[in-house]
């Protein structure tokens, strides 16, 4: 295919939906040009300056079970096995904390899960019980409700037991969904374990960034791209698209550029407001103006070089009613060198920086380590950082009705982890909104 034959293709937002969406055009032999407002890629993962170091804006896990993500990263030449730290599926908490001690070994599915069970400390006959009861019930009724429901109806319909909520289902949900059981989708939910705790067992280990989140994905992808040709434009925000004569005119600032097909990959928000203006666009921005939002808070603690937590990341036990108390935390030194006493606690679901302020959840959530770990020095860092993001996820409640990939208007596709699927708003499914939004141009079939 000639130059002059390729199909030229805006992809608006240069988070990990829009870098996912550029790769997959280039590959199909569309001539790609990304936009991205900021002056970095990455959009909501991605690293930032402060303190005169790079921090990461969140703290993610991933699953085995993220072929399309591991796919992507090994396309543009990031190795994850480098890239990210393996873990069997576990859920562990500080051995002086009344939590539990949940860890898979390394063996076939579902061996792996009948084992971790068996073997689980801080657990009761009955918890074991529950989660039993609990995984037989779902894997038999094939991951799938006929009608969807809350975290919390579901449990109390499995009958799971007030210890195993607080332990294990209730920070599993906060993680994986960032909303609370009582208004989280429990189909969604079981859509999750089905690639965890009901998968084979690489599926399930769990995948921690040893590298900052824009090393893992974007500045690999941005580089993939200028090497083969794309435009790559940061630090240029699209302000209006318009569709004439099947050509759509997309202006930012005093520039306008015409393109065959546009993807557009910003948050909901943004993109209802390019939309709004479009005949034939009504419905899309009713559902993207229908969402609602979670926030994630990650307080960064940074200690004397050589501290260290008995583990590479583990739960905390539940919040107290201020809900100023983190649900995970994890020890950056174990995973890169460079963050040598740098621990990142994460806080879902809630911005209680925003009622208290900085320093005041720094101290408060220091103390939670103090107390957790047995060791009092924890609770007087060297410095801390408070990184919110108030739209970090969309609210994943029952029966959600997510817009699709493909807008209803030629040319036109949206990418992003708010888009329909089975995931909740994960870094998963983002890059499978990517794909699917880049086939819906292409025509192809997403891998």
């Amino acid at each position: 295919m000639s130059a002059a034959d390729k199909r030229r293709v805006a992809v608006v937002g240069g988070g990990w939906a829009g870098c996912a969406a550029a790769v997959a055009l280039l590959d199909a032999g569309a001539d790609v040009t990304l936009f991205e407002a900021a002056r970095m890629l990455g959009g909501r993962a991605r690293a930032i300056e402060t303190n005169g170091r790079m921090l990461d804006n969140g703290q993610h896990i991933m699953l085995g079970a993220y072929a399309a993500t591991l796919r992507l990263m090994r396309r543009v030449g990031v190795a994850p096995s480098r890239a990210l730290l393996r873990l069997p599926l576990q859920m562990r908490y500080p051995a002086g904390d009344d939590g539990m001690d949940f860890v898979a070994p390394r063996l076939p599915a579902p061996l792996h899960m009948l084992v971790a069970l068996l073997r689980a400390r801080g657990l009761a006959r009955a918890d074991k019980i529950a989660l039993a009861r609990f995984t037989t019930s779902a894997r038999w009724m094939g991951w799938q409700l006929y009608t969807d429901c809350s975290v919390a109806e579901l449990l109390v319909r499995f009958d799971q037991t007030e210890r195993l909520v607080r332990l294990m289902w209730r920070p599993l949900c906060l993680a994986a969904l960032n909303t609370p059981p009582e208004r989280a989708s429990a189909q969604v939910f079981l859509a999750v374990l089905r690639d965890s705790l009901g998968a084979r067992r690489a599926a399930s280990d769990m995948l921690i960034p040893r590298v900052l989140l824009d090393a893992l994905f974007p500045e690999a992808a941005r580089r993939h791209l200028d090497s083969r040709g794309a435009a790559v434009r940061t630090g240029c925000r699209v302000d209006a698209l318009d569709l004439e004569d099947g050509t759509w005119r997309l202006r930012a600032g005093a520039d306008a550029q015409s393109f065959d097909a546009v993807v557009l990959a910003t948050p909901p928000w943004q993109t209802a407001a390019l939309l709004r203006p479009l005949d034939g666009a009504a419905a899309t921005v009713a559902q993207l103006d229908a969402l609602a939002y979670e926030p994630i808070a990650t307080v960064y603690l940074q200690y004397a070089a050589g501290t260290r937590l008995p583990l590479p990341f583990c739960a905390l036990a539940d919040a107290p009613a201020d809900g100023r108390w983190g649900q995970f935390v994890f020890d950056r030194g174990q995973l890169d060198p460079g963050q040598d006493g740098l621990l990142a606690v994460v806080i879902s679901g809630a911005d209680p920086a925003g009622d208290v302020g900085q320093d005041a959840l720094a101290a408060a959530v220091a103390a939670q380590l103090a107390a957790a770990f047995g060791q009092p020095a924890l609770a007087a860092p060297l410095w801390s950082r408070t990184i919110t993001e108030k739209r970090a996820t969309f609210a994943c409640t029952p029966a959600l009705d997510r817009p699709a990939n493909d807008a209803k208007l030629p040319g036109l596709a949206l990418a992003g982890d708010y888009t329909a699927g089975d995931y909740p708003a994960t870094l998963e499914a983002a890059v499978r909104s990517g794909v699917a939004a880049a086939a819906v141009i292409t025509g192809a079939r997403p891998r």
